[in-house]
């Protein structure tokens, strides 16, 4: 369990912190995360990795001379939004472009994916592989869907030898690609992990029990077992991989035996001594073994083992010096004035991250509404309010639904952007801002500060409610309804998923139709929109018997049926809040 905290959704901030702390020499703070402390090299391209807090030494561990430039550090078991890629991104940016790596799950695919077209559209040029090593997760025809475990090691360190060895964006992406491909993992665990302030762990392995090829954010596996000796699991790790070997590979392999947060370290060793052995046998010529802890799960009990089988090219760029404060292999990287040199040259690099995270604290600028607008701003901070209130009452709910269909931190990620949005809203209604931009400006905090799926998402349907507002007269029930519904689309579009999915959209769907076809009957708009929440709720509800085809719910199958989807339920007490604050309202502007 974890033991030590202060207010759980201040956790990962706090950590971040302490870490660039006792790591100076390293790193330094950016928004959104780190970057090197030497800066980068002019002209070389910037790899920048990310995800979730929680798996340290990934992400911000393994940023130093000859692995990666800067790390976007979301909260715990959460992607990074989109703001905070970014400006990890101009930090760690020297003229070369940017390549984006991280592992393959829903949350980090939309925020990555995001920040990359944002730079792109300020002129910078970036490449993204993601990472899908883990062979529990999907077949080997699909290899698309897999999961990213401990084989983020392998291909961080690939592109970022590339970098370091001069290769252009596209020839470090290509090499990042073909280490994927190289690559394969496959773990287990014998107990859970237990987020900070959570009274139960995300999952249980029963008392001499063992699953078999779950994720590392507890995602069920294929299987569960006895638990072996060291041999016996050395046996079926090994078996498992080598029924993989990728084609062409030669023979030459770096095993990486990974712990994922408790697992002592000589047990660790016990298990290799049997990995080296049954390599042997295979007639593999191991290079360069790994045993330690690379990609953990907090204080999961648990380890996965990773082959990345070799080539001439691979090779050659393994044997790269890295020097980061996680991870270290070969000799010292940099000297102190190389270090001093790199640092100047990245001066204009750091003053320009620093302007981008300025711009992005308040990247919508307050233009005053007019008074009609002004007071409709007004009635939009007490929508933010009542919303804050539910989130925080449901809470530690929210978060026990998500431990059994997700990862455990939906309650806190909505906690912290409805309270960053709430923040948001009221200093836009200070400084005089309309609707629109009020609920602009709270769409960005929201999305900043919950960051992971919902994040992103939320940020989506606020601010397309905010531009049907816009800052001038009243808005009308006609503004809200033709928002609420680019919100539904925006979610669609940018998430990819259906109703049927058991994802936000079962919720949101309804409640946008039920919304415009009450409107569109002539009903006001506090009348319509309370209908439009018992929709939402009632399919909300519904969830519960769906199997999730989208997100990290994909992989937990049945175990998530019977359980609604966390998503759904958010959505549908927000919906169910803002009516009841709707239809109290005395003064009629809403409609």
């Amino acid at each position: 369990m974890t033991r030590l905290w202060n207010d759980p959704a201040a956790f990962a901030d706090e950590m971040i912190d302490g870490f660039v702390a006792a790591n100076g020499r390293y790193v330094r703070r950016v928004t959104g995360g780190v970057v090197r402390a030497g800066g980068t090299p002019a002209g070389q391209v910037a790899v920048v990795v990310g995800g979730g807090s929680g798996h340290y030494p990934a992400f911000g561990g393994l940023v130093g001379p000859g692995l990666a430039h800067g790390a976007a550090m979301g909260n715990l078991f959460a992607s990074p939004s989109a703001q905070q890629i970014r400006a990890v991104a101009h930090a760690a940016h020297a003229g070369g472009g940017v390549f984006f790596s991280y592992g393959n799950y829903a949350g980090d695919v939309l925020n990555f994916s995001a920040a990359e077209e944002r730079l792109r559209a300020e002129g910078i040029a970036c490449a993204t592989v993601t990472v899908t090593d883990d062979v529990a997760s999907a077949g080997p025809h699909e290899h698309e869907r897999r999961r990213g475990i401990a084989g983020d090691l392998t291909v961080f360190r690939a592109a970022a030898a590339a970098a370091s060895a001069g290769y252009d964006l596209a020839g470090v992406a290509r090499i990042a690609r073909h280490a994927n491909d190289r690559t394969r993992s496959f773990g287990v665990a014998f107990t859970g992990c237990t987020l900070p302030g959570a009274p139960e762990p995300l999952f249980s392995v029963p008392p001499g029990r063992m699953a078999v090829g779950l994720g590392i954010h507890g995602e069920p596996g294929i299987e569960e077992t006895d638990v072996p000796t060291a041999d016996e699991l050395a046996d079926l790790l090994v078996r498992t991989l080598l029924a993989e070997r990728p084609a062409g590979a030669d023979g030459r392999v770096v095993p990486i035996l990974n712990g994922l947060g408790s697992l002592k370290y000589e047990e660790l060793f016990v298990v290799y001594r049997r990995i080296a052995e049954l390599l042997g046998d295979a007639g593999l010529e191991v290079v360069d073994p790994h045993v330690g802890e690379y990609c953990t799960s907090f204080d999961m009990a648990g380890t996965s083992l990773t082959l990345f089988w070799l080539d001439d090219e691979l090779a050659g760029l393994w044997e790269t010096p890295v020097d980061t404060p996680a991870y270290r292999r070969g000799a010292a990287a940099v000297s102190t004035t190389a270090a001093a040199e790199s640092a100047a040259a990245s001066a204009t690099a750091a003053a320009r991250a620093t302007a981008t995270a300025t711009a992005d604290a308040g990247s919508h600028p307050i233009a005053p509404g007019d008074d009609a607008s002004r007071a409709a701003a007004r009635v939009v901070t007490s929508v933010i309010d009542a919303v804050a209130a539910t989130i925080d009452v449901h809470v530690d709910e929210l978060g026990r639904l998500d431990a059994i269909a997700g990862d455990g931190d939906h309650g806190i990620g909505m906690q912290r952007g409805a309270h960053a949005a709430r923040a948001a809203a009221h200093d836009a209604v200070a400084a005089g801002a309309g609707a629109g931009t009020t609920l602009a400006c709270a769409a960005d905090a929201w999305s900043d500060r919950a960051g992971g799926t919902s994040g992103a998402l939320w940020g989506v349907i606020l601010a397309s409610v905010a531009t049907a507002l816009g800052d001038t007269g009243r808005p009308d029930r006609a503004a809200v309804v033709s928002g609420v519904a680019a919100g539904a689309r925006g979610v669609v579009a940018y998430g990819h998923a259906e109703i049927g999915d058991k994802t936000m959209v079962d919720a949101l769907a309804p409640f946008s139709s039920e919304l415009g076809r009450a409107v569109a009957a002539g009903a006001p708009l506090a009348e319509a929109w309370r209908t439009a929440a018992e929709a939402a709720t009632s399919a909300a509800a519904a969830t519960a018997d769906l199997l999730p085809r989208r997100g990290r719910a994909r992989t937990h199958g049945q175990h998530s049926v019977g359980t609604p989807d966390p998503g759904a339920h958010s959505l549908a007490l927000i919906a169910t809040a803002v009516g009841d604050l709707l239809a109290t309202e005395r003064n009629g502007h809403h409609d």
